[in-house]
């Protein structure tokens, strides 16, 4: 089973990519070399540099992908795998993919700018300042969503391990960074030198690894999001998100070799029950909760946020866009295919290697024994997986690989993902404030000049996000970011689709209009639920940072029914002849 589902999935994108990718490139958007690139044009030697497609697509996917097409997909698996994989499968395909490249191009067609900003030229102020806002607070709950994820798992089980190798690849992305853009050595040749380095890093943290506290971690996120989030991007996030590209394409070929070798049954059920106890400790139905689930696998609307955000300042030319912005998506899909197929065919044996249950499986009792897991620090759903992938890939001949090494490497495909999102997310959180005080620039200057410091810009959702993160208590973190996120992702390809009717004047609208109506009325539907049902049980737990929680989706679905009526009012999605 795990051979026939690696092999259905490598295909479908494999031929998805060459046929519906191109059209969208082709025939809707119109990709020309011959447009000069923001990057080109605007350069300004912080945001505004050009990057080698390869390096940028390392940056672009680590940092879309952070650890939720792995989270994402291993707590998804508690309502059995069938439903896990067809929402990572339908949801990539159709609405991810096409999202993520419409946001992408719009910003490049824009000179860069936010797809925020796409909106309130396209539907107007009023529409802009709601989108702006909505994407401002997704941007804190990112923070707070990742620094808990990478908090558990660098306190778990091997997490030393994991929490050294990653600083010491932080040092080898700063070197990396010094003979790219300072040596300006040949490409090949750094190349060569980073991944050494980075294999280097992985046997060092075996060798060294580094334990501290969840609240010290919390500290050290906290100064160096901030950091990074405001140094120039070739210094730190262009070298350390492609040595992050090649951790993938490690991850991926292991993962995809293994999947093929094991031969191997499904020891999860294809479907469980319908509402399995997860969120906030209570009964979530796959519908519509699944989006606050699932999220960077099948779809996100991060993912616009950074293609607009920091990829459209730094793409060389129009035609790399597919590549970056469609096939990242892609990829990223199947890296969730590969989670899904590792814990489908290995979770139960994970549980029991990890000495976390005694009990036997079956298709009743799978949910409740995954929710008591994944909610503990010693085998969350970030480790459920670094657990069952090194049980996959030990069952083949790749396991003349030391274990502890595979675990170290799945770990830190999670933590490096994680961290690279939490700086970006920083980053993005920046540009945000900036276009939102633009107001203040005539009316109060001295303010203006405050927010858009690129040091305090990074401190304000920094100090928030972590301060939530600090509660310890993701899985509640973890459904807030979700319905935040694909709020955003039903909107942001809402405005793709205006993109496409305004500006490209193409009859192909209907490919993002239709699903982003699907999607809308999914996560609106989620987002009450959510705000309902487990939200009271997070304000009596926490109250302090429960009713921030509160307040932020609250006032996030009001903004978001402001959006829709703007949308229907202007006929954003109308092609005008």
């Amino acid at each position: 089973m795990t051979t026939l589902i690696i092999v259905i999935g490598f295909l479908i994108y494999l031929i998805l990519y060459f046929t519906y990718g191109k059209k969208l490139e082709r025939d809707v958007v119109m990709a020309s070399d011959n447009n000069e690139a923001p990057s080109q044009r605007l350069y300004d030697g912080v945001d505004y540099i050009s990057a080698r497609k390869e390096v940028l697509f390392g940056h672009h996917f680590a940092s879309i992908a952070g650890a939720a097409p792995i989270i994402g997909p291993a707590l998804a698996i508690c309502w059995g795998w069938a439903p896990a994989l067809l929402w990572v499968w339908f949801g990539n395909i159709f609405i991810g993919a096409v999202h993520d490249y419409l946001s992408l191009m719009a910003s490049v067609r824009y000179d860069g700018k936010s797809v925020q900003f796409v909106a309130t030229d396209l539907m107007g102020k009023r529409t802009g300042y709601a989108f702006y806002w909505i994407v401002f607070f997704l941007l804190i709950l990112v923070v707070a969503a990742f620094a808990a994820i990478v908090g558990k798992m660098f306190v778990g089980t091997d997490g030393g391990a994991i929490a050294s190798s990653y600083i010491f690849k932080i040092v080898a992305a700063l070197i990396l960074g010094v003979l790219l853009y300072r040596v300006k050595l040949n490409f090949g040749v750094a190349t060569i030198i980073g991944i050494i380095m980075l294999a280097g890093a992985i046997w060092l943290g075996v060798q060294f690894p580094v334990t501290m506290t969840y609240m010290t971690w919390m500290w050290v996120f906290f100064f160096y999001i901030i950091i990074a989030a405001a140094i120039p991007v070739n210094v730190l996030l262009q070298p350390r998100d492609y040595l992050n590209s090649w951790l993938l394409y490690a991850g991926l070929i292991l993962g995809f070799i293994a999947a093929i070798f094991a031969f191997r049954g499904f020891e999860v059920p294809a479907f469980s029950t319908f509402s399995p106890v997860l969120l906030g400790g209570k009964p979530t139905p796959f519908w519509p909760a699944i989006p606050l689930v699932i999220a960077c696998g099948s779809l996100s609307g991060f993912h616009s946020l950074v293609a607009s955000g920091t990829t459209s300042k730094q793409l060389d030319k129009e035609s790399s866009g597919l590549f970056i912005g469609y096939g990242a998506m892609f990829t990223e899909g199947f890296l969730s295919t590969i989670v899904v197929v590792s814990i489908a065919g290995f979770g139960y044996t994970a549980l029991q290697t990890a000495g976390v249950t005694t009990e036997t499986l079956n298709p009743g009792n799978w949910g409740a024994m995954f929710t008591k897991t994944s909610a503990s620090v010693k085998l969350s759903a970030a480790n459920l997986f670094v657990q069952s992938y090194t049980d996959m890939v030990g069952t083949t001949w790749l396991g003349f690989i030391p274990t502890k090494f595979v675990k170290v490497i799945a770990g830190m495909w999670v933590a490096s993902f994680a961290m690279t999102t939490l700086d970006t997310t920083n980053r993005l959180a920046r540009y945000c404030l900036s276009e939102m005080a633009l107001p203040f620039k005539e009316k109060a200057e001295g303010l203006y000049n405050i927010l858009t410091n690129r040091w305090v810009a990074s401190i304000i959702p920094a100090a928030i996000g972590i301060w939530l993160a600090a509660s310890g208590n993701w899985l509640i973190i973890w459904g807030s970011f979700g319905a935040a996120n694909q709020l955003i992702a039903s909107i942001a390809l809402m405005t793709g689709a205006a993109f496409v009717a305004k500006k490209l004047k193409s009859s192909f609208v209907n490919a993002a209009v239709i699903p982003a109506w699907l999607l809308w009325i999914t996560v609106t539907a989620a987002l009450v639920w959510f705000i309902a049902v487990v939200q009271p049980g997070a304000i009596a737990a926490k109250p302090g940072r429960g009713w921030t929680v509160m307040v932020i989706l609250v006032i996030m679905l009001i903004l978001n029914f402001v959006f829709i009526a703007d949308f229907i009012r202007t006929k954003a999605y109308k092609v005008e002849k």
